[in-house]
């Protein structure tokens, strides 16, 4: 098969995760007899410094031509007080709406092996194994109108946070359809009791849910799910959020699989003429410039990474289960980073996931 991937290191450790997530996607390749053309762009603060915008032109067409992108984190300092359109984060926005990425999953596990790196209690993170699937290009995020005026000797700041049914709706069949080949249930996160756009959330998943009568719909408040999440997230299979909630929920996930380090995500959008969805791949994590450039990452997340590109864009189970066998038997050796406490180097990881995937049946 040919696998045409552009991938966009980003800034900090984001190179440094990417660059040992290409070398497993390599490794695929020739394991599997696949031909992979990788191209490279720009996004975030290395495309402010060469190009002056974090989403440049040519990223943007060289990611409508690909038929998926892999994505390091974004985001650096120094652009802590430009303005808006100015800042890394802008050109990770932008990237998802340029490719209609509406739906983010974010698979949240626990691995027998790092059951001790978490700090709640064993038993409750045994056995935990979900997908929090987030709203990824409506919300408070792209609302308008947003910004901050001065308002008489007031400042005054805005943000506006918007839904359509069809963007709800979307978002929900993706969701069922993924717990049809799970434990058939979708957990629905709103805060339905004072906000009118999360009754109207609570609305439309529900007419969904008719198409779907094999799968169980529950609902949850907001406050009350993040509770849960750390006294039973056991309970949670196919976890459903607008875009800000499932923001923050996600990052408290990454508490249950020991390390944010550990979390990939897959950005979907709609099915192309290949029956392939259109996808942005990239780990949960920021881009760490505390650590950047010391080879102490944890690049686990961004070969998940990977995995999930195999299986979502290319339609490629096998090959996404033996880099998924590959990371757990990686993580049952030990060898780890600092994260994880362990003493092992970025590169070290991505070389003991390589010599595993080559060894997998």
């Amino acid at each position: 098969m040919q696998l045409n991937v552009l991938i966009l290191p980003g800034d900090g450790i984001g190179a440094e995760v990417t660059r040992e997530a290409v070398k497993v996607l390599q490794q695929v390749a020739i394991k599997f007899h696949h031909q992979l053309s990788l191209t490279e762009g720009l996004l975030g603060g290395v495309a402010i410094h060469k190009t002056g915008t974090p989403l440049p032109q040519e990223t943007i067409d060289l990611a409508l031509q690909a038929d998926a992108t892999l994505m390091g984190a974004v985001g650096l300092p120094e652009f802590d007080q430009a303005p808006p359109e100015k800042r890394p984060e802008k050109g990770l926005l932008g990237i998802r709406k340029v490719l209609g990425v509406y739906a983010n999953l974010r698979p949240v596990r626990s691995y027998k092996a790092l059951l001790d790196s978490s700090p709640l209690k064993n038993h409750l993170v045994d056995g935990t194994d979900m997908i929090i699937v987030r709203e990824l290009t409506g919300g408070i995020y792209y609302g308008t109108p947003r910004g901050i005026h001065q308002d008489g000797n007031e400042t005054r700041a805005i943000n506006t946070m918007t839904y359509s049914s069809s963007e709800i709706a979307r978002v929900s069949r993706m969701a069922f359809h993924l717990a049809r080949n799970r434990r058939k249930k979708v957990t629905s996160v709103d805060k339905s009791n004072v906000l009118e756009n999360s009754q109207l959330w609570r609305k439309v998943v529900v007419e969904i849910a008719a198409e779907f009568p094999d799968v169980a719909l529950d609902h949850i408040l907001v406050d009350n799910c993040a509770m849960q999440l750390i006294l039973n997230p056991r309970r949670f299979d196919i976890l459903l959020t607008e875009n800000m909630f499932g923001d923050i929920l996600s990052d408290e996930g990454a508490v249950l699989a020991g390390s944010i380090g550990m979390l990939p995500s897959a950005s979907i959008g709609d099915r192309k003429p290949s029956g392939a969805w259109v996808g942005l791949y990239e780990p949960v994590h920021g881009s760490a410039p505390d650590i950047a450039g010391q080879n102490k990452a944890n690049p686990f997340g961004a070969i998940g990474s990977v995995a999930a590109m195999l299986e979502y864009s290319f339609g490629l189970n096998e090959e996404a289960a033996a880099v998924n066998a590959a990371v757990e038997s990686v993580l049952n050796s030990g060898q780890v980073t600092a994260d994880l406490n362990g003493t092992a180097t970025t590169s070290e990881v991505g070389e003991a996931c390589r010599t595993s995937l080559r060894l997998v049946q």
